[in-house]
């Protein structure tokens, strides 16, 4: 219904069978009203669709994008969690690390102690801080510095004073360091 010549009136011969040209003429009229009613009708159906299709895709936005929230929060609040009890778990790790250093660990600790390692290897906790790599202030912890008369060991960790942890990029606990300064 797109053109307005869609619709014709054709005679239908009843001019012929009494009625006058007047009736003809009142039967066009009330054809023609109908016609523009049921265009009109037609037009606001075609409206009404419309808001209904964009308030449903709105929706369907919205839902889609609500998915994708709940899915990063979900794994922003595993990982926190994560972060939240490997860092409860760090201090006695590095109380058993120390002691295996000076040889005061029993030999049933020792097993613990690799127990504690592969559970860290399997939730991705990584060691922060070795001696030669560059100072970066958001996963080391500069206790100290050591003068040094080479410019390339400028900013290079020179002693890990105390291991540093990480999970994924998040920090459990920075590693403390002492960073080399150059004096010319």
């Amino acid at each position: 219904m797109e053109r307005e010549d869609d619709l014709t009136i054709e005679r239908d011969g009843q001019e012929e069978d009494g009625m006058s040209e007047s009736d003809i003429a009142d039967q066009e009229a009330r054809a023609d009203n109908r016609l523009g009613k049921l265009k009109r009708e037609l037009e606001t159906t075609k409206r009404e669709r419309q808001e209904y299709m964009d308030g449903w895709q709105r929706s369907k936005a919205d839902y889609v994008n609500a998915l994708k929230r709940f899915e990063s929060e979900r794994d922003a609040a595993k990982e926190a969690g994560l972060v939240k009890a490997i860092g409860a778990l760090v201090p006695a790790y590095d109380a058993l690390e120390r002691a295996k250093e000076h040889g005061d660990v029993p030999p049933g600790f020792e097993g613990i102690i690799k127990q504690i390692e592969g559970a860290f290897e399997k939730l991705g906790v990584t060691q922060i801080g070795q001696v030669g790599e560059a100072f970066d202030p958001s996963r080391h912890e500069a206790l100290g510095t050591d003068t040094t008369d080479d410019s390339s060991k400028d900013d290079q960790v020179t002693a890990v004073l105390e291991k540093g942890y990480q999970v994924g990029e998040s920090v459990l606990r920075p590693a403390r360091v002492r960073v080399a300064h150059y004096e010319a």
